[in-house]
């Protein structure tokens, strides 16, 4: 592994040795607890100049999720382009706060922290509440749904925060295995299906060109050259949208969408998001940018139930962080006040007027292993990024006019690693295990199906399949079954911990996985989860 900080750092041991040959068979793998492959890990940093670059890569990256879900949003809500253009801004701005306070102060993993779609559900809720009530015009109806958001957000974080930093859910944690592990992480990222080549098919002419040749140019022609290789397997990634995107400004620009239908041109065309037009050239977010937060319980209790789903997903992207930026598997003490402080997170959207609560950037975590470049300091220039282009939003619009399509062919690659990371992790229980076997099958599939079901029901019916005359008990629950990383976290949780669990410690790879969940169960985890400063002479230990 090639480092270049002036830090320090053991020298990383070269693979273990294949074991002999098996009858009837090649040779075996041991289990390995890290990646071998990366170039860079979580402190261990690039040269300046590369880090910037890999940095701006992170950004556009995440982008794409905060322009799409404010595109989903904004207009149901009342908003125009320009109200969808500082929508866009103050997520970028709080996003690149959150990530800087998680890298510093939270995990210390290097993950990015991105508008979350788990809120979908509760800010939907909000605005069919707000669409029956008459405004002046359609502007009022926007600035007073985002209020309510804003203080649905502002109480509802206390949940994260108090299950945090009151350790509940590092205790929760513990009930984990690496039979927990899999599912769960897999369908952190195969859950994610419908962002990827769904979207991909709205302008496949844009959409699998982008695929093809990512996938030719990083993985393939890597290898024509020793020069080339470092180049393609890091960069890629952005040749790969300068090409795609340019040919589709040519399209634009040639006529060829000038007759198809609209569907076809919003998700085609390189003018349709108008961001350009409507955003400011500098505008600083501010708190309470659109009025005073407006309270209400019902709307509270269903933005609990995502903001427990924001936790869960954060998990599972965590555990393939870690793995992918070359650390142990995060602490039960790191997991707390991460989620504590991811709460303090959303307090601060609240404040700030975000469209939606946040959580750990699942695609954020696929390119980590893309670039095989899991260095913390590159995820924290990233930020540095976000929040620049929060503030100067012509610049920053200039990069959120990028189709669509373009994002969803990279997140079928991203989101296909941290699915197969997850995978990773049966090497360290007994992967011949029927009763391993029957637990990852069922979590797996029920990760994926009930959350499948839930979605089609509410698409067909208009509403979620709990409906009771207690909307809140119904928004906890659709918004809760309606993730496919927390079904297969409850699923996997409750049969490993009830289903043969005498004398199955070994099968279950608790031997492995327990030493790395308590606070100096290994060296390394202060090596990998220790603030940058004594922070425990300022705030007393048993917080952290």
């Amino acid at each position: 592994m090639v480092e270049t900080s002036t830090t320090a750092h053991p020298p990383v041991q070269p693979p273990p040795p294949l074991r002999p040959p098996v009858a009837g068979g090649g040779p075996v793998h041991p289990p390995l607890e890290q990646l071998h492959h990366l170039h860079f890990c979580i402190h261990s940093n690039p040269s300046w100049h590369e880090a910037i670059i890999l940095g701006f890569q992170h950004y556009i990256v995440m982008l794409g999720t905060a322009v799409m879900l404010a595109t989903v949003l904004v207009p149901q809500m009342g908003g125009n382009h320009g109200d969808k253009a500082r929508t866009i801004q103050t997520m970028l701005f709080i996003t690149g706060v959150n990530t800087l306070l998680q890298t510093f102060i939270g995990t210390r993993l290097p993950t990015v922290m991105s508008p979350s779609f788990a809120f979908i559900i509760p800010v939907m809720s909000i605005i069919r509440d707000f669409a029956l009530r008459p405004f002046d015009d359609e502007h009022e109806r926007f600035v007073h749904t985002m209020r309510a958001i804003q203080g649905a957000l502002i109480i509802s974080s206390c949940l994260n925060i108090v299950i945090g930093y009151t350790k509940a859910w590092g205790n929760y944690s513990r009930f984990f295995s690496p039979v927990v592990i899999v599912p769960v992480v897999c369908v952190v990222g195969l859950g994610q299906f419908e962002r990827g080549f769904p979207q991909v098919g709205k302008c496949v002419e844009i959409g699998l060109p982008m695929l093809i040749i990512l996938v030719i140019i990083q993985q393939y022609m890597k290898n024509i050259h020793d020069r080339t290789q470092l180049m393609f397997e890091r960069f890629a990634l952005l040749l790969c949208i300068v090409v795609v995107w340019s040919f589709a400004a040519i399209l634009t620009v040639g006529g060829a969408y000038n007759n198809v239908p609209e569907k076809t041109k919003i998700h085609c065309r390189t003018d349709r998001t108008y961001l350009m037009s409507s955003a400011p050239w500098i505008k600083i977010p501010y708190p309470f940018q659109w009025g005073a937060p407006i309270f209400s319980a019902s709307h509270v209790f269903g933005m609990m139930g995502a903001t427990l789903v924001a936790a869960v997903e954060s998990s599972g992207t965590y555990y393939a962080a870690a793995r992918l930026a070359g650390a142990t598997p995060p602490p039960a003490h790191v997991l707390s006040r991460s989620i504590g402080l991811q709460g303090v997170g959303m307090l601060l959207e609240g404040i700030f007027g975000a469209a939606a609560g946040s959580t750990a950037s699942v695609e954020n975590a696929g390119l980590l292993g893309l670039t095989r470049v899991g260095s913390r300091r590159v995820v924290q220039i990233s930020s540095g990024f976000m929040i620049f282009f929060s503030i100067f939003g012509k610049f920053g619009a200039f990069f959120a006019s990028i189709p669509f399509p373009i994002f969803a062919a990279i997140y079928c690659v991203l989101f296909g690693i941290v699915a197969a990371v997850g995978i990773s992790f049966i090497q360290f229980s007994n992967n011949n295990s029927m009763r391993n076997l029957y637990i990852i099958g069922l979590s797996l599939f029920l990760g994926i199906s009930v959350p499948q079901y839930f979605k089609e029901f509410t698409a067909s019916a208009g509403h979620g399949p709990v409906k009771t005359n207690a909307g809140w008990f119904d928004e906890i629950l659709n918004t809760v079954f309606s993730s496919a990383p927390t079904v297969a976290m409850i699923v996997a949780t409750v049969l490993d911990n009830t289903l043969e669990v005498v004398n199955t410690d070994a099968d279950r790879g608790l031997a492995w996985w327990l030493p790395f969940q308590n606070r100096k169960g290994d060296v390394r985890n202060e090596e990998f989860y220790s603030f940058p400063i004594k922070i425990n002479e300022i705030i007393p230990t048993r917080y952290l």
